[in-house]
């Protein structure tokens, strides 16, 4: 096929995300692939040790009359212009206080306006607006995102750039966040006074063929916080979220036949890679664990249905035990003990809800179903290697890949609001189609919501989840995003287990390997025993945050680059207890901060006050200060009255 069959063009990824970083100059491109290849252990961070922006990279494909690929189109043989509008609506829009698609919203505390005391013509001030910008040709630096601003300052949310082949590189914030009246950031979404650089909006593309013009379908872009662990796959992705939301809608039709190796094997594995992030998920699913979904020996089991000479299912009975240890869609109880550990939508301590912890999206444990029946395709090859770049995918293939590698490096586990996303993007009335959002004309202005959004208000048709301007993706996420990320740990149910469930930690790490450990671990010269100890061990990742919770969420404004980065480093090859393959913090960039000695204390000092005050449900606020022996300063404290843990009902 030539470009002459060209009939339409779309852009990809569909959904583009973009990570705030603080260097000023350095960044990398997200992943275009669902196994990219790891980058060089530093590649995330400049010479002084600030973290890299993600920039996201869209591309545009040629289509003939028939839907089929015909090519992607690159300044070679086209000419494309790019134009995005951007916005960051967070300030202006409502508190998150639950999702509001939950039975539970109705017993939460009132969504009201954020910064309510802010009226008038003065609430136009909290949006930062900078417009449309457009770029085209190649290695072309485009206009800045930099002419919006919050309360009268001027913010900068981002720029656009192209690469060498004219493709659409959108660069996004450094990650600055303030207070207008200067002051200190008190929760973990809600900060009245406060804004971020986060943002989102459409990308769109005019294309011509020689002369030709070809209608193009646009896509979407969304600045996220930064990725702490860029090699670790969250338990639920947020493409497993995004793929049942348009299978239960109709939008796209479930597999014909499941394949073990494409629909059920990354279910298990995504367990596995939680162990780099979280001390928990280490112990059973980690290297040599109870269930070590990496261990080529269990996943024969589990994929194979006749292993012997018998031609039996020899498997099954396992198949069905492991099976009935996932939580299933709808639970009816908040026993933590089910996987996965991961908190939920209703999340609240003491738990009250079904809601408390996460589930299978109906899409995974229908699959998980026909698996246990043995009825999926038997393609388990431990010798396979899938695509790390995207060269290596077919043509006809690229488009999807692009679409699916963007959102699968993003959580769609609790949505208490999210980590790049949040509930909303599960309903089927926010797409015009699979992997692109409906998109609200320009000039066209939206419904107003009164002092409080109702859940009634949120979900009516032609409301909040329709139509979508720019900034209105990231609207519903916490402001500033550093506090709501410093908020976001483990094991609050210390009763359960100090370190599950869990919140994010394929973003937001738990519990790490350190550099000094991993050295010791691979040092030859160590004996076999005192490597194997460093293996095990774990540090909690927020470690260098000091002091009470205010201090902490503060403090992170302006440190969140100071923190280390989850990356893959050789491990050992000849010694059983040790991995091929680790994933190792890099060195913070707090001055003095080495691994602590007592690696896996997490500390937790409420006072009676403060645990009366919880019982009885108030969300009155209280000064919190944390009681840390000596020994242990540089470790995790979670401390006193938390509203995203502890919330009035």
């Amino acid at each position: 096929m030539s470009h002459d069959d060209v009939v339409r063009a779309a852009i990809h990824p569909g959904i583009g995300i973009a990570r705030v970083g603080n260097s000023p100059q350095g960044f990398y491109v997200g992943p275009e692939v669902t196994h990219p290849a790891p980058k060089q252990p530093g590649a995330y961070k400049d010479g002084d040790r600030q973290l890299k922006r993600e920039v996201a990279r869209f591309r545009v494909y040629g289509y003939n009359a028939a839907g089929e690929v015909v090519a992607e189109l690159t300044a070679a043989d086209a000419e494309i212009e790019w134009s995005v509008r951007l916005a960051n609506r967070k300030a202006a829009w409502y508190q998150f206080q639950l999702a509001l698609d939950i039975p539970q919203a109705a017993e939460a505390p009132p969504s009201e306006r954020r910064n309510k005391n802010v009226v008038g013509a003065d609430r136009r001030g909290l949006t930062i607006d900078s417009g449309a910008r457009t770029v085209c040709g190649r290695d072309a630096r485009g206009p800045a995102f930099n002419s919006g601003e919050f309360m009268g300052s001027p913010v900068y949310l981002g720029e656009l750039r192209t690469d060498d082949a004219g493709r659409l590189l959108f660069f996004p914030g450094h990650g600055k966040s303030a207070s207008y009246t200067v002051e200190p950031a008190t929760t973990y979404a809600n900060n009245d006074t406060w804004h971020d650089d986060v943002a989102d909006g459409p990308v769109h593309a005019r294309v011509r063929i020689g002369g030709r013009e070809i209608p193009c379908d646009g896509a979407w872009v969304v600045v996220a916080p930064p990725n702490y662990a860029p090699d670790v796959v969250g338990v639920r992705p947020l493409y497993d979220v995004l793929f049942d939301t348009w299978v239960r809608s109709g939008m796209l039709p479930f597999p014909q036949r499941i394949s073990f190796s494409r629909d059920v094997l990354p279910i298990f594995q995504h367990y596995a890679d939680a162990q780099w992030v979280n001390f928990g998920f280490a112990q059973q699913f980690g290297w040599g664990g109870p269930y070590d979904f990496n261990d080529p020996e269990l996943l024969a089991r589990l994929s194979r249905q006749a292993t012997g000479g018998g031609g039996g299912d020899e498997n099954r009975e396992l198949r069905r035990q492991v099976f009935h240890y996932f939580r299933a869609p709808q639970p009816q109880s908040e026993v933590a003990s089910p996987w996965p550990w991961m908190y939920g939508d209703d999340m609240n301590v003491p738990a009250q809800s079904p809601l408390q912890h996460l589930s299978m999206t109906d899409t995974q444990f229908r699959m998980l179903r026909l698996w246990v029946a043995g009825d999926y395709e038997d393609d388990y090859d431990p010798a396979r290697r899938p695509p790390s770049s995207l060269d290596q995918v077919p043509l006809a293939e690229q488009p999807a890949m692009l679409d699916k590698a963007a959102l699968w490096f993003c959580l769609g586990e609790a949505f208490h609001p999210g980590c790049e996303m949040t509930w909303p993007v599960r309903h089927a009335s926010m797409y015009r189609a699979p992997f692109r959002f409906r998109e609200r004309p320009a000039g066209e202005p939206e419904p107003d919501y009164g002092p409080v959004l109702t859940p009634q208000e949120a979900l009516a048709p032609g409301g909040p989840l329709y139509d979508q301007a720019p900034g209105d993706v990231s609207r519903w996420m916490a402001v500033p995003w550093q506090t709501d990320t410093a908020s976001c740990r483990a094991g609050y149910e210390k009763e359960y287990d100090p370190y599950l469930p869990t919140f994010w930690p394929a973003r937001v790490p738990n519990h790490v390997l350190t550099l000094e450990d991993y050295e010791r671990a691979i040092d030859p010269n160590l004996p076999p025993a005192e490597r194997v100890s460093s293996f095990r061990q774990r540090a909690v990742w927020y470690r260098g945050l000091q002091g009470s919770y205010q201090q902490q969420i503060n403090e992170m404004v302006s440190q969140f680059g100071d923190l280390g980065v989850v990356e893959t480093r050789p491990g050992v090859s000849g010694v059983p207890e040790l991995p091929p393959v680790m994933l190792v913090e890099s060195k913070p960039g707090f001055p003095g901060m080495e691994a602590p000695a007592d690696r896996n204390r997490v500390l937790v000092s409420v006072s009676r006050e403060e645990s009366a005050l919880a019982a009885e449900g108030t969300t009155q606020r209280l000064s919190l200060t944390a009681e840390v022996a000596p020994d242990h300063a540089a470790e995790e404290v979670v401390v006193g009255f938390i509203e995203k843990i502890h919330r009035r009902r």
